[in-house]
Order: C-alpha cells, then sequence, then structure tokens
C-alpha cells in the first residue's frame, strides 16, 4: 500500500511527518514525501497523480490558519468523488490537532503524544477509537497486534475496594497499560472461599479486600472502556483450583499464575505441608491446561528473592516450564525478575537471563509456546522516587534484549508505597520511552565475553543440578521433576535452597550465598570462597543416605 505525505500550506516543519513515515515504512507501505510547505492544490494533484491508499497531512503552526487548509483540503475532496476513497490522516501540535478532529475528515490526528504501538496500530486498519471488539480479547491475539511492541503489565490493588474499581477505571482510560494486574489481600488470597477465618482486623493488608465474586466483575466493567485491559490476578494461596474457575468467570483472566513449590510451609503464606502444596500447584496448572489458558508458574524469582544464587534459580525456571508442558500447558508465560537479588550487575544478570531463556527453550518444540516476560526487581528500588525511576528506565531497557512480549511495570513508588492510579500511569510512560528507545537496536550482550562465559558456566552447572535432582528424585518416580514427593526431597536434601531458608521447617536452608563479581553465587559458609556446583552437591552428600550424590 502507498502512503502520500506533505506539511500542508506554510508549514516547514517536517520531524514529526518523516519520523512517521519511517515507522510505515516498517510496516511494509510505500511512501511518497512531497516535502514540506505544500500547497493544497499541488497536495490534491498528487494525491490524483498517485492514488495513495493513506493520505497523511502534519500542520505544526497556529489553529487558525490550520482550519483553513483543513477547509480548502475538504472543499476540494467534497467537489471531487474520486478523491474521497482513501484514509486521511493528520499530525500537528495538540491546539491544530483539536482542530483537525472536529472536521471529521481525518481517520485519526495524532499531536505527538502518542507512543508509537498506537501509531503502528492506525497503519495496520485499527480504528482510531478503540472498542472492546477491535482490542485482542484474549493474550496470545494482543501479543500478535502490537509485536514488536511488548504488552505493559502493572500490578494494582488499593486497600478501598471502591478506590480500586476507581482507579482501575481511570488506568484503563488512561490507554497505557494492556494488562491489569489485581492484587488481593492476604485475607482473600488464603480465606476467600473460608470467610469464618477471615481477621477483619487486616482488611486490605497487601491489596484490595475482594470478598465475593461481584467485586471482581465490578472490576472487570470498571475496565471496559478506554483500551479495554486484559485482566489477571493473583492466584489464592490455597484453593488454587476454585480460585481458577472464579476467575474465569468474572475477570475472564488473561493468564493463570500458580507457583510449583511455594504458598506453602516454605514461605508461610498458607499452612500448607510442601508435598500438598505441589500437588494443588499442579491440579490448578492442569485445571487451566484444560481450558487453553495461559500459564505462569511464578517459582525461580521466589528462589532468587531468598537468595538461592544464580544457579538454582535457573534450574527451578526449567523444572517450572517441565512441570506446565508435561500438565498440558500450550501457552507458557515465562517471568524474568531482573536486578534480583539487589547487588547483581547488569552484565551478570543478563547472562543469567539469556541461559534461563535457553534451559526453558529447550522445551519449546511441539506446541508449548514461551511468551517472555521481563519486569524490574522491586527488592532493588529506591525509596527515593526521582531515583527509583531512573532504576524503572534502566531496568526495563536492559531487560529488552530478551525482546519479551510483555513489560511487567513495577512503579516506581512500590518501595514506599501500593503505587497510585496516576503513578501507574507515569511508571507505564517511563517504561514506554525505555522500550521505544531499545527497540532502535540494541547490542548483543553474547558478544561480550564476560557474558558469554558466564552464561555457559551457568549452563553447565544448571544441567548438573537438574540432573542430581532427577537422580535423587528416581527412587520416587520415573519422571522426578514432576513428582511432588521428589521434589519434596531435593528441597529437604538441599539440592533445591536458599540462604533466606535457614530455619525453615522442610528445607535444609544450608547454602550460603553473596555477591560475587557481579553475580549471585554460593559461598563456603566458613572460608567464603565461591563454590562450583560441584562442590556445593558433594558437599550436601554427607550420609550414605545422600551416596548416589557423591557419585555424580
Amino acid at each position: 500500500m502507498k502512503i502520500l505525505a506533505a506539511a500542508m500550506g506554510n508549514c516547514v516543519h517536517i520531524a514529526g511527518i518523516q519520523s512517521f513515515l519511517e515507522l510505515a515504512s516498517s510496516e511494509g507501505y510505500e511512501t511518497v514525501f512531497m516535502g514540506p510547505a505544500v500547497p493544497v492544490r499541488e497536495l490534491v494533484a498528487a494525491i490524483r497523480k498517485e492514488n495513495p491508499e493513506v493520505v497523511a497531512v502534519s500542520y505544526r503552526l497556529g489553529p487558525e490558519s490550520a482550519a483553513a487548509l483543513i477547509k480548502e483540503l475538504s472543499d476540494a475532496i467534497s467537489s471531487d468523488p474520486s478523491l474521497r476513497a482513501r484514509r486521511f490522516l493528520f499530525g500537528g501540535t495538540p491546539p491544530a490537532a483539536s482542530v483537525a478532529a472536529k472536521t471529521g475528515l481525518f481517520e485519526a490526528t495524532f499531536d505527538g503524544s502518542e507512543p508509537a504501538d498506537r501509531v503502528i496500530e492506525v497503519l495496520r486498519g485499527r480504528p482510531a477509537v478503540r472498542t472492546e471488539r477491535s482490542m485482542g480479547s484474549d493474550l496470545v491475539s494482543r501479543i500478535g497486534q502490537l509485536a514488536p511492541f511488548p504488552l505493559l503489565r502493572h500490578h494494582f490493588g488499593l486497600p478501598s475496594l471502591g478506590e480500586t474499581i476507581e482507579g482501575a477505571r481511570t488506568i484503563a482510560e488512561s490507554g497505557v497499560l494492556d494488562i491489569l494486574s489485581i492484587a488481593p489481600d492476604q485475607n482473600a488470597q488464603e480465606s476467600f472461599f473460608r470467610p469464618d477465618e477471615i481477621r477483619n482486623g487486616l482488611d486490605g493488608a497487601g491489596g484490595v479486600p475482594l470478598r465475593g465474586e461481584e467485586d471482581l466483575r465490578a472490576l472487570f466493567e470498571a475496565t471496559r472502556t478506554g483500551n479495554y485491559p486484559l485482566l489477571r490476578c493473583y492466584s489464592g494461596t490455597r484453593d488454587l483450583v476454585k480460585w481458577a474457575e472464579v476467575l474465569k468467570r468474572t475477570i475472564d483472566l488473561a493468564w493463570g499464575a500458580v507457583p510449583l513449590t511455594w504458598y506453602s510451609e516454605l514461605d508461610g503464606r498458607s499452612k500448607r505441608s510442601l508435598k500438598e502444596a505441589i500437588g494443588e500447584n499442579q491440579a490448578a496448572i492442569r485445571w487451566y491446561a484444560g481450558q487453553g489458558i495461559p500459564v505462569e508458574v511464578n517459582e525461580s524469582h521466589q528462589w532468587a528473592l531468598r537468595r538461592s544464587g544464580d544457579t538454582i534459580e535457573i534450574a527451578t525456571a526449567y523444572i517450572a516450564a517441565y512441570n506446565a508442558k508435561a500438565l498440558g500447558v500450550r501457552d507458557y508465560v515465562c517471568q524474568f525478575m531482573f536486578d534480583t537479588p539487589k547487588g547483581i550487575s547488569p552484565s551478570m544478570d543478563v547472562a543469567k537471563m539469556l541461559a534461563k531463556l535457553e534451559m526453558v527453550e529447550t522445551l519449546s518444540e511441539g506446541t508449548f509456546n514461551i511468551i517472555r516476560m521481563v519486569r524490574p526487581g522491586l527488592s532493588s528500588f529506591s525509596t527515593s522516587a526521582a531515583v527509583a525511576k531512573g532504576q524503572l528506565a534502566s531496568s526495563v531497557f536492559a531487560s529488552m534484549v530478551l525482546k519479551p512480549h510483555i513489560v511487567h511495570v513495577v512503579g516506581f513508588s512500590e518501595a514506599d508505597h501500593a503505587a497510585t492510579p496516576k503513578e501507574i500511569v507515569e511508571s507505564c510512560a517511563i517504561a514506554k520511552g525505555a522500550i521505544e528507545k531499545a527497540l532502535l537496536g540494541m547490542v548483543s550482550p553474547r558478544a561480550d565475553p564476560v557474558v558469554s562465559v558466564r552464561m555457559a558456566t551457568l549452563l553447565e552447572e544448571v544441567k548438573l543440578l537438574v540432573g542430581a535432582v532427577k537422580r535423587v528424585g528416581s527412587r520416587y518416580s520415573a519422571d522426578p521433576l514432576t513428582s511432588p514427593e521428589a521434589l519434596v526431597e531435593a528441597v529437604k536434601a538441599g539440592l533445591l535452597d536458599a540462604a533466606d531458608l535457614k530455619g525453615n521447617p522442610v528445607a535444609r536452608g544450608g547454602i550460603s550465598t553473596k555477591i560475587v563479581d557481579g553475580a549471585c553465587v554460593a559461598v563456603d559458609r566458613a572460608s567464603g570462597k565461591s563454590l562450583v556446583e560441584e562442590e556445593r552437591i558433594r558437599s550436601l552428600a554427607s550420609s550414605g543416605e545422600d551416596l548416589d550424590l557423591a557419585e555424580i
């Protein structure tokens, strides 16, 4: 298709329309640019000659003169039916764009505030005014509509249900967020289906106090405006299948997020034993898979947040994805939490995430589709809003090396307080700026020898660790990575471990980790010397029962 473009009348400003044409060219359009200060009569003659499907005009001077030029163009089009069967677009200053929008001549007007992905939507023929039908109603289709721009996700939940509903409407109307994650309070997460257990004095602790299905439906209805964001919700910390059924019928959730070992005695977020939790979590994953709903197994970053070390973090990411595939998941949302633990260097962070992606992608043959989601790590954010804004932008920019499908934005205020709608909108704008810069072209981290060496080391260590988990678990199952008993044994034996699990009733808690040369590695507790994974595994073989570890 062809686009004919010009700066009309006496306007000589062409930077904006040139940027527009570059986007159009990248979308496959043939572009013809007439240049600056093009009289309306010459533009009309060119339309007849070139016969473009799209005519794009710009005017960046006063609104009064813009109105006169637009009227001249409109009159010429009205008098010649052959000029009408095409799309007309306008770009200019906000006052000029406002005048243009009121004329009804233009399918879309741009005032310079629109992100590039919105311009691309129009170029692809999507209506300038969004409707629920025009937006992708499921995660995979919306990813396809906006590519190469990733979808933006943010969580939201205030201590007041009413304020959360109104805030959700404000966020949807802003059009900046593609996926709104509802954050229920801890009472809801643990006791939504057991109201007699709810401790009213703790209402609103950690999120919005959801107490019935009508609350979820109200949030869904509030977001049927703006860009009609997809909705999802934190899973409960027990009764996960019941939660899944409720979320499906109330908010048509974009994907389910379920841990593998967590929300158990490991973290105290429920009273479930580790074995019971793994079994119930797997049942929830299987339920989502049976409904064709994408699934995220939010596992590996939970280990990283408790200072497990990079190797264990990657191994648990692989085990989580392995379980998702084994349980029938087709579209798998794989989360990559950057800046975790605090102090990890950007180069070592990227090396770790590329190694994690490579391990998970070994499972991607057949019908297992991996959806990459990146996010900053909140534990690294400053309580200073100004500093946190810089951390948000830099983290999102660095994470773009993974070419994510989703960017989970973490509000710059979150280290101090739960983000308000205004802060969420601003945080998304900061993230979009970083994303647009990154999409112009990134340096390849794989060309950095420091990154490539760290990747190779991690991949070797992760394969060794996963092999050890299989070996220890083989006494329980022919497929140890999906066996609750085998995974419990791997935690008890210390193969899967984290420094902050010391004193935990089910975990070994024997590992020590620290940041060495920018990476989070296991170290000898007494000497502080770094341990390679083979040494760490051998150190666990302290009894005859663990003898098979010593043979690895």
